[in-house]
């Protein structure tokens, strides 16, 4: 099928708001896109990036679309409750995730389902921006690595970098001018082959989830030119709350901007 046809067949709602977005994206950003060659052409499959700031989700959506493959996306529930939006992400055919509560289990269903219908299922398998103080991958959560076993579909990784200078991790403020550059880098899908007979249990979703973290840092090495720490980072060890702004506890998951004499930071 091709690009075209698959364009046909996108919610009205996908439509219309790539028809606003694409163009505005376009204009004040510049782009990197690498590895596109590596986005399947055909069938469902998970494709998942690291998350550096609240500006990801439209890079990333940017960087799917312009692979002739757009991406459905799992969300946190709370971005389905603000008005509008809330709606315009129900008619693209986003889904809702909910968080530690028993509902997440028909958002993992939705999920299985949105694969084996052919499509590219979006997951930033963080769960959340990273708290890693120069905003590298952090430990990743089973979620994005379920569904590639369950279904059996590819499991793309694909590393970004830049949108962090549009919008800092939980800042509000975005910076757009001078035009800001998105790197995004999609490697060969990670190999879970061997994995496939073994019961989908705690240690064969780990091995998976690292695997697939590994990868996205690899490419994420990349694109910065520099070399990853030697220990990933976890929340869990460090005392910060893995969902949440932990910022207003710690000085974790934010750039290291200039000095600004003003205070205001990044």
């Amino acid at each position: 099928m091709t690009a075209g046809a698959r364009r046909r067949r996108l919610p009205w709602a996908y439509r219309a708001v790539a028809f606003v977005l694409r163009p505005l994206l376009m204009r004040v950003t510049k782009r990197d896109w690498r590895g596109l060659e590596n986005i399947p052409a055909e069938g469902g499959f998970v494709v998942s990036t690291n998350h550096i700031s609240y500006a990801d989700p439209l890079v990333f959506a940017h960087f799917m679309f312009d692979s002739g493959r757009e991406a459905y996306f799992l969300g946190k529930d709370s971005l389905f409750a603000i008005p509008v939006v809330g709606w315009l992400l129900k008619k693209c055919g986003q889904i809702p995730v909910y968080r530690n509560s028993a509902a997440a289990t028909d958002s993992y269903r939705a999920a299985v389902e949105g694969v084996r219908a052919g499509k590219a299922l979006g997951i930033f398998p963080e769960g959340t921006i990273t708290r890693d103080p120069d905003l590298w991958p952090m430990r990743g959560k089973t979620g994005a690595a379920r569904v590639a076993l369950e279904t059996h579909c590819p499991l793309v990784p694909v590393a970004q970098w830049g949108a962090q200078e549009i919008l800092s991790p939980y800042g509000h403020r975005p910076s757009l001018f001078p035009r800001k550059t998105m790197m995004m880098y999609a490697g060969p899908p990670v190999d879970l082959s061997d994995l496939y007979d073994r019961p989908i249990d705690t240690k064969v979703l780990r091995e998976a989830t690292d695997r697939l973290m590994d990868r996205i840092t690899g490419l994420l090495e990349e694109l910065r030119g520099e070399k990853r720490p030697t220990e990933r980072f976890d929340p869990r060890t460090h005392g910060v709350p893995e969902i949440g702004n932990p910022l207003k506890h710690h000085e974790i998951g934010r750039p290291k901007p200039p000095a600004d004499p003003d205070g205001n930071g990044a």
